[in-house]
């Protein structure tokens, strides 16, 4: 009976380094602080996407289309976020497989949050989530937790 408990355990094992191996990833995120003044920084993430894969706007309708990329920062009381995310311009284009005009990035997309400090902090939390897609597979919703961290020169 212990082989066999071993024998599945193994078997187990193996499915699930499968599974993770077929996670697809067609982008990584660089992310960066700029001071804007003394209690302002914008927050940047860069989306750098594989060849062949699309990275979707935040304003896509997820209703209509693919999932749109979404940011959402930790709530704190140690800053504020100035207006909304804003995006590089990306492509608008007719498609087939949503029946919708989409906006979407190749290659580079780079999101911009501005915020204001209300004291002294070194970083910033937030969670992306976002899908992509290339001409023949689309990857399921994805979701990557953000750090922004800010050097104590920029203080």
């Amino acid at each position: 009976m212990n082989y066999m408990k071993k024998y599945v355990l193994l078997l187990g094992l193996l499915f699930t380094a499968y599974v993770q191996s077929q996670i697809i990833s067609p982008l990584n995120w660089n992310l960066s602080v700029e001071k804007i003044s003394e209690t302002e920084y914008n927050l940047i993430a860069i989306a750098n996407i594989q060849e062949g894969w699309h990275l979707y706007s935040q304003k896509s309708s997820q209703e209509d289309g693919p999932l749109p990329t979404n940011f959402s920062f930790d709530k704190s009381p140690d800053f504020a976020l100035v207006g909304i995310c804003v995006e590089d311009k990306g492509h608008t284009e007719y498609d087939e497989t949503f029946e919708t005009n989409i906006t979407y990035f190749s290659n580079k997309a780079t999101f911009k949050q501005k915020v204001k400090l209300v004291k002294p902090i070194t970083s910033i939390e937030a969670k992306v989530s976002y899908m992509c897609c290339s001409d023949i597979q689309c990857t399921p919703p994805l979701s990557n937790d953000l750090v922004f961290n800010i050097k104590k020169s920029e203080l």
